[in-house]
Formats: structure tokens, sequence, C-alpha cells
């Protein structure tokens, strides 16, 4: 045994020893192909096709805001990845320096890629979610021989995409081999740092290929952070089968629907080597998100009018004013940083041709939402206009307004941004022509939906969730989870939106919100006691509207003298669970699934928030990934599951008017709530 022991091990040291020695055998023979380009200049050895373009300060320009097109830009001549067909592939090593700017920072887009590929321009490549690479003809034929690096904002679940905010390494094809969020390890102590693609700011990437270990590591970082240790993404992958013996370098990028420009400031690359660094200060300088600061005297002064006449000065003043003060706004020093966040309250005047009752989506204890179109992108808006008579906390509530605008996620409405004027707050959301969800349960509504589309909109709305507890780059607390928040796009999918009440912090940290808000029915017991919201305060409020969407009924419903969980919770006990569906449809559903949505919305519902499943987990129950455990009747006595009835939430509604169509706040005024909520 001692002897084979020795013989297998000898074996393995000479074949190591003769793939060593081939490698530097083809090493010597090759090309030592390295370029750098701190800023491109016209005169830049690089070919150029579709949008891509050099602008006069050195930037590299691919794709314009141009709806549905490609940008290419490649090394203009061909270079040696391996000496023969059979030999192995030598090393390389890249690094850029890349910028997205979508018109909407929160709306996701199309990115960009680095490829290797063995023609340039990648003819026949389409736009969108093919970032100029594939066909639907080629994508995923092993005849291409590319290998690229992607930096995408958006997720096509049909290409396996992890989330709308990734990087991966493709193979011949859109699906990546492997793909991770977007961010990086710190060098200091390894902490995950989240980044968002389509920030606008200036983020480099590495790329590094080592020939005798076979595997390419992908690295990203801001600019003002310097290579890190551990790499973001590493795939074992012999390139020698993939690449042919000479191939083109460059980058590809696309645009869908979104307009969106796709920028690289810098580039430099090595064959059997380390690619150059890069000069950081030399790098030519972004073009200002929207538009250079207006000084002091454009935004606040007159316009100086010329004296014709004293009449025309007096009627020209007088209309002047009249106009100005009919479009005045609030803007402070603080707010010229959020840029294109910030819209213009006249642009929002004439989307909802003056905020007219014909375009009234809807109303409720937090301001009237009206439907608009933007004059110039003819993007389909909804306004919430919010009265905000307190300023207090007004700087930091705009700083989250802000922050959740950079929150992309399929199943989460779009926060676009806000505008301030006159003792109100309007806040810019995507527009969803379907309305909101509780319309298609309650009031004998004219158009129902099944129960696969039921069940869809709570996977949906349970998978952003999710995606605001764990997987942005801070804690997102919703804090007003209910049918009526959730807003249906044009094909009937769920999309969770109204964040005015939502609060963030950071991950590892504890929320600091004291300020009882929410809606009565959906409050989980603990947060009535202290005010104070988690996670698991969503995830009871989940549960309410996991049973709400099933059962049909309102959590809470004065007029029977019913409290939805309890209603659940007595056929369940009684083993029939299923009698709690909603009559209205029938047995047309699923028996597992609303079996398994019914006995969820009960977990959600436990009165002790550590007994409640994350929702994490609530995604792969619904998703039936993960089986849902089984509970029994003694068990959940003895664990002590007990709901709002039980824990003197009756004694505490009391204390409080309620409308059921209205969010409850014990402040003493809805606009304070929403300022100061948490805080």
């Amino acid at each position: 045994m001692w002897t084979d022991w020795r013989r297998r091990k000898t074996l393995t040291m000479y074949l190591r020893l003769v793939t060593l020695l081939s490698l530097l055998a083809s090493l010597a023979a090759a090309e030592d192909v390295s370029f750098t380009y701190n800023g491109f200049q016209t005169a830049a050895n690089l070919s150029l096709d579709g949008l891509a373009q050099f602008t006069p300060n050195g930037l590299l320009i691919l794709t314009n805001r141009t709806k549905q097109e490609i940008g290419h830009a490649f090394y203009s001549h061909p270079i040696r990845f391996k000496n023969s067909s059979n030999a192995p592939a030598f090393s390389f090593s890249t690094t850029f320096v890349f910028a997205i700017h979508p018109e909407f920072p929160t709306l996701g887009t199309h990115g960009i890629a680095f490829v290797i590929a063995p023609t340039r321009g990648l003819p026949g490549a389409l736009p969108s979610q093919h970032l100029g690479l594939f066909s639907d003809a080629n994508n995923g034929n092993s005849t291409n021989h590319i290998v690229a690096v992607e930096l995408d904002a958006v997720r096509n679940e049909e290409l396996g995409d992890i989330n709308d905010n990734h990087v991966g390494i493709d193979i011949n094809g859109l699906k990546s081999e492997k793909a991770a969020p977007a961010g990086y390890f710190a060098s200091k102590n390894g902490d995950f740092k989240n980044l968002t693609l389509i920030s606008g700011r200036p983020m480099q990437v590495w790329v590094d290929y080592n020939a005798l270990e076979k595997q390419i590591d992908v690295r990203l970082a801001p600019v003002s952070v310097d290579k890190p240790d551990i790499p973001l993404l590493s795939l074992p992958r012999d390139l020698s089968l993939i690449l042919n013996n000479t191939m083109y370098v460059g980058f590809s990028s696309s645009t869908g629907s979104t307009l969106t420009s796709h920028y690289v400031l810098g580039w430099s690359f090595k064959m059997n080597g380390q690619a150059q660094p890069l000069a950081i200060s030399q790098l030519p300088k972004l073009p200002r998100i929207g538009g250079q600061k207006k000084s002091a005297f454009l935004t606040s002064g007159l316009p100086v009018i010329c004296v014709v006449s004293v009449l025309a000065v007096m009627s020209g003043a007088v209309y002047l004013i009249k106009r100005r003060k009919k479009f005045a706004e609030e803007l402070e020093d603080w707010e010229l940083d959020y840029g294109p966040h910030r819209f213009k309250y006249k642009d929002l005047y004439f989307a909802t041709k003056g905020f007219k009752d014909k375009e009234l989506l809807g109303s409720g204890g937090f301001g009237r939402v009206y439907r608009g179109v933007l004059p110039t992108s003819k993007l389909e808006i909804a306004v919430k206009r919010i009265s905000h008579e307190s300023r207090q906390g007004m700087k930091e509530f705009v700083a989250e307004i802000v922050s959740i605008g950079r929150l992309r996620h399929r199943n989460i409405v779009s926060l676009l941004g806000y505008c301030r004027r006159k003792g109100e707050l309007l806040l810019v959301y995507d527009y969803m022509p379907s309305g909101s969800l509780d319309k298609y349960l309650y009031d004998q509504p004219k158009v129902s939906l099944n129960w696969s589309q039921r069940f869809r909109v709570l996977k949906g709305v349970a998978s952003g969730l999710s995606y605001l507890h764990g997987e942005w780059e801070q804690v997102v607390i919703h804090r007003d989870v209910k049918a009526s928040n959730v807003l249906l796009d044009g094909e009937l999918n769920g999309r969770l939106g109204d964040f005015g009440l939502a609060r963030l912090y950071d991950h590892g940290k504890d929320p600091q919100t004291t300020h009882v808000v929410g809606t009565l029915g959906y409050l989980a017991p603990e947060h009535s006691r202290t005010g104070k919201a988690t996670t698991k305060t969503d995830v009871y409020a989940f549960g309410a509207f996991l049973l709400e969407v099933a059962c049909g009924r309102r959590p809470i419903a004065p007029m029977e003298d019913l409290i939805l969980v309890d209603w659940v919770f007595f056929f369940w006990n009684r083993g029939e669970i299923l009698q709690a569906s909603d009559p209205k449809l029938g047995d047309d559903y699923n028996a597992e699934e609303m079996e398994l949505v019914l006995k969820l919305g009960l977990m959600c519902s436990h009165s002790e928030p550590n007994a409640r499943p994350s929702m994490r987990q609530v995604v792969q129950y619904l998703e039936r990934t993960v089986p849902l455990p089984e509970f029994t009747s003694r068990g959940l006595s003895a664990s002590g599951l007990s709901f709002p009835r039980r824990e003197g939430f009756d004694d505490f509604a009391l204390s409080y008017p309620f409308s059921l169509d209205k969010t409850f706040s014990p402040a003493s005024s809805v606009p304070e709530s929403v300022l100061s909520g948490g805080r």
C-alpha cells in the first residue's frame, strides 16, 4: 500500500512538472502583448462599432441614451492566446474602470461586459438582455468561443440571473457559469461590501486568468479602493478548450427600454503577466449627473428684464412673479447632491395635467396619488402628494427616500424620486397600470384574481421582502405590508410599494424605530407594545397578508367581530383549514398550495418573533424547495402561540379610532408620523 501511494504521488508530481514545462515552452514563444489607456483619445488603437465613440475629454462611451442599441469597442489587433489548438492557453490580466448612468437610477438597466471573442464587432448580436454578445440563434453554442465577464443590472429569469445587480462569468452564452451580487470583500476584515452597478459612480474591475491553476478570478471595487485580496468570483475552467489561437479583447454593451449611458474611463491589459495599474487620478471625469448646479441667482432671483417701457416691465414682472410662485419649490444646499432624484415641480405639474381629479388614482391616510406622464421621457409615473407641515427630520427622511430609490427588484415598485414644495412632499413612483391588489379582493370587484394569479403575487411579494431584509446593501423594514400597498403591473405581477414608512439600518445593527406605525390587523404584538419595528414585524404583517389573499377577508372585521388569524386558527384546529379559503374561489384552487399558504400565514403570525420564519425561509416554503415544518395543536399550545386577541391587542386597538381604509398611527398627525416615525 505504501509503495502504491508513493507511485501515485510520484506520477502526480511528474504530470504537474510536464504541464509546467509545456506551459513555459508556450510562454517562451508567446507574444508579450500589453497596453494601458488612462483615458481614450481619438488616436487610441481601438476599433469601435454601433454607438461606441470617444468623447472630447477622453471617455469611451459604449452606448448613449438610445433604446435597443449596441456598442462595441475592441483592441484593433488580434492577440495570441495559445500557440496551437492543442496547446494550453496563456495567462492574462486586465483591469478597467467603468460607470453606468441610467436616466432613472431606480430602474434596472442592461449592463456592460468585458469580452474575449474570435472576431471584432460580434456580428448578429442583439441588444437588451443579450448585452450585444449573442443572438437567440447562437446563445449557448460551443462554437462561439467567447468568454465574457458581465456587469448587469437586470434580472432575466430565463437566463438564470441571480438578481438585478450582479457580476457573472459567461462562457459561450448568457447563462453565467458563476455569478455573485455586485460588491467586494474588504481587505482589512474580509467583510462583504455591496455595490450598486447603476449608481453612476466609477468602479474598477480586475479579471485574471492563471494558466497553471486554470482559474479565472474576478474582482470589483470602487475606484477609491485597492485591488481586493479576495476575489468576488473564482471559476476553475481550462480556457484552452474555449479560446482559439488568436482572439480579440474588448467591451460590449447594450440598452433596452431604459435610456442608459455606459462609460469606460481607463483600461489596461497584459498577456503572461500582471496588467499595469491604472492611474486613477489621470482618468477623465464623468459628465455631471443632473447637469450643472444652478447659481443662487438662477434658483431664487428674478430674471433681469430689459426696460422697454414701464408698462411692459410691470406686466412682465407681475406675470413672472405669478408663474414662479405657482411652480415655487423648496431647495436647500444639502439637496444639490441628490441630482436626478430631485424632480421639478413644474414637470410633475404638467405630467399630471395640473393634478386634475381625472388623473387621481386613489387616496389614503398619507395623501393622494395621481397618474402622470413625464413630458420629456414619456415615462408613466405615479405621484403621491403628502403634507409635511413639520420640518423635523426632513433631511434624514429625504436621504432615506434617495436610498430607497436605489432599490431594484422585479417585485418592488421603483421609487424614482421626490419634490418638495410649500408644505408638501411629492414622491414619484413607477406607474403600475393594474392598480392595487385589494381592489381585486374586496367589494365585488369587476375583475377578480384566480388562485394561480394570487399565488404568484404572494411568491413575488415574499421575494421582494426577502430582498429588502437580506439581499440589499442595507436592511429595509417596510412597516406597512398589506394588500392595498401591493400593486399589480400590466401582467398582474405583484409589486410591493409605498415606502413612506420604511426605515433602513445597516446589516448587523439594531433598528432604532420607536414609534408605532402601520395598519391595524398587520401590527405585530411586540411592535404595539414597544414601538420597535424589525424584520420580524414585517414577517408578521406578511402573515396577515397571506391569510388576507387566501381567505378574501380583511385581517380585522369589526362588524363581524372577527380577527382573521383567529378564524383560520379555528378551522386549522378542527382539521378543516381549507374551509377558511375565499368562497369566491369555490373549489377552483390547488389544495396543496392553499393549505401551504394558510399554515404559513399562521406560522408568520406567531406571537413570539423568534418563532416566525425569516422571509428567506418563507420564499423557500412558497417555492416548495424546503418542506413546511409540521406542527400540531399540542405543539402550538406548548410553544405559546397566540394571536392579537390573546395579546391584549383589543385593548390597544380600542384606544385609537380607525378606519379599515386608512393607515393607523398613534402620532398626533399623519404627516408627523411619516417624517419622524422610528427616529
